[in-house]
């Protein structure tokens, strides 16, 4: 029953926000499974391929010498292209939550226009639901965007967090 009623509020305030309101709510539905996986990848599988990878390097004989250093570059440039997978996508998908917005209030703006063409201007009451497939995909929009920019830049921050850490860890041997 619940399920049902929670169903029959998203279509109604996808009516009142218009189609863009579905393709802007499908846009952050995946933007935000993206930005769990992340969060997965940071606080559980990260944590096992960091301790493997520093124990792959203290198991080398050698850590002093150029090749050693480019083995290093390896181990940290692998763990690192992890750390960063999806979040271009994800910054890409933050970027596209106001343009959507932007295009449903474009199309909410061209019905209010065809309303008034059709109805003359003193009609505000036909003009409402114009109004609001006007607004409401733009306030969409933007909250997705806010939303996914706060989840992005920490996911941004983390990665380098753990690129300074992994570099640390993986110290060269220094022959004096």
């Amino acid at each position: 029953m619940f399920f049902i009623e929670f169903l029959e509020a998203i279509r109604d305030f996808t009516e009142t926000g218009g189609q863009v309101l579905l393709a802007i709510g499908v846009l952050i539905f995946i933007m935000w499974l993206l930005i769990l996986e992340r969060a997965m990848y940071f606080f559980v599988w990260h944590r096992k391929l960091k301790e493997q990878t520093i124990a792959n390097w203290y198991a080398r004989k050698d850590r002093s010498s150029w090749n050693a250093e480019q083995i290093r570059q390896l181990f940290i440039s692998r763990l690192d292209l992890q750390l960063k997978n999806s979040i271009p996508v994800i910054q890409a998908m933050v970027a596209l939550c106001p343009l959507l917005g932007l295009m449903g209030t474009v199309t909410g703006m061209i019905e209010v226009f065809d309303v008034m063409a059709i109805s003359g201007s003193g009609n505000a009451r036909s003009m409402a639901a114009g109004v609001s497939k006007a607004t409401v995909p733009t306030m969409a929009g933007m909250v997705g965007a806010l939303s996914g920019v706060f989840a992005s830049t920490w996911l941004t921050r983390t990665s380098k967090s753990e690129r300074m850490h992994l570099e640390d860890a993986l110290q060269l041997d220094r022959e004096s």
